[in-house]
Order: C-alpha cells, then structure tokens, then sequence
C-alpha cells in the first residue's frame, strides 16, 4: 500500500520550451539552445524545443485584429507557453537590444485572452563574440516579459566570445563555465518546480501561524 502511494504522488517532470531567437543556420544562440536542452533532460526534465521561424509574425497592426485575427505564429507561440512550465530564451544582440523579431511577436501575444505570459518562469540567455556577450539585449527582454507578468529567473546567462567558446560538439569547451551554465539551468528548474508543485506554500504557511489577511497589507494572494 505504501509503495502505491509513492507511485501515485510522483511528480511529473518539468517541461521547458527552449528556443534560439535567431533565424540563422549556424547560430551561435541556436547552438547555445541546443546546450540548454541537453541540461535540461540531464536533470530529469522535458524540452520542447522550437525553432524562431515557427513563430514569425506580420509586423503588429491594430488594424488586423479583425474577428480576434491572430496571425499563425502568435497562434503558435501562445500554444507553446501554455504547453509548458516555463519557457528558456536564447537571444542574440542586435545593435545594442534584442532583435525586433521577439519583440513583435511578444506584441501579437500579448493581445490574446488570457493573456499567457502571466505568471509563466523564464530564464534569458544570450551568445555573442562580442566581450558583452549580448548581455544588453536580455535587459531590454526582460522588460516586455515582465511587464507581462512572467516571472523571469534573476540570472541571465551571457556567452562572451561565443564563437571561440564551443567545441565542435556543441558542448562549452570552458569546464568552469560548463559548471556554472548547468549550476544556473539547474537553479532555474528548481524555482520552476517549487512553483509548480508547492504554489499553495506561503498561503498555508500564514493560515497556520493563524494571522487575519488584510486587504492594506495582505500579499499572499
């Protein structure tokens, strides 16, 4: 009887949408991506993994909202989000911000009902030869995606001299670095977990001290 309980009560395993901002073949963020899934499944959760183009969009206009039209890839993309648990970006730096490519996209999501970046964990990761590593371009990512309500993870992660940093296996040729891209994958999913399967944490925590909720200081719900 013991043993069945155990069954019954074993968590699912995270699923992540992993995806490469870049429509490039031979990205360095695709290749970064590609790395991220690998630590993913390395630590017993699930990737969908996408590619950009699946999500490319018209440029936003108002004027195509028309009998609540969204184009196929917002149609996609907000499928994708409510798929998964969280979702890992990998962007690279275009001209000192992100590419226009996510940003419109994120714009024609945002228009759905609900809208389905609320509440969903992120993390943003960025590959560049530049010594900055494109690290401007996820500050300026985090800013629509919180704006959102999507709880986007404190540590980005940006690849400085990307195109020197791979071995020809995809892998990070740096093992302290290796170390501390899995060690930032890794803290991620434990965030995303803990959400997942304790939302109700905090809340109970307060019930049981038997403290009165006040609408003026109350922050729980």
């Amino acid at each position: 009887m013991q043993t069945e309980n155990i069954q019954d009560n074993k968590q699912e395993p995270l699923r992540i949408l992993v995806f490469s901002v870049s429509l490039r073949k031979d990205s360095l963020n695709t290749t970064l991506a590609r790395l991220a899934t690998i630590v993913v499944k390395k630590n017993g959760g699930k990737v969908d993994f996408a590619n950009m183009s699946d999500f490319d969009c018209p440029s936003f206009n108002q004027d195509l909202e028309v009998n609540n039209f969204h184009p196929a890839g917002a149609e996609e993309f907000r499928k994708r989000i409510l798929a998964n648990d969280a979702f890992i970006i990998s962007s690279p730096e275009y001209n000192g911000s992100m590419p226009g490519l996510i940003k419109n996209v994120i714009d024609w999501v945002s228009r759905f009902r609900p809208q389905p970046f609320n509440e969903k964990h992120a993390l943003l990761m960025s590959s560049s030869p530049s010594m900055g590593g494109g690290n401007k371009a996820l500050w300026g990512l985090r800013m629509p995606l919180e704006h959102l309500g999507a709880r986007v993870f404190p540590d980005m992660f940006s690849l400085a001299t990307a195109h020197k940093a791979f071995t020809s296996e995809g892998n990070l040729a740096d093992e302290t670095l290796s170390k501390r891209f899995e060690a930032n994958l890794v803290a991620f999913m434990q965030l995303v977990e803990a959400a997942k399967h304790y939302p109700c944490m905090k809340k109970a925590w307060v019930e049981f001290l038997g403290e009165k909720p006040d609408p003026v200081t109350e922050r729980v719900e």
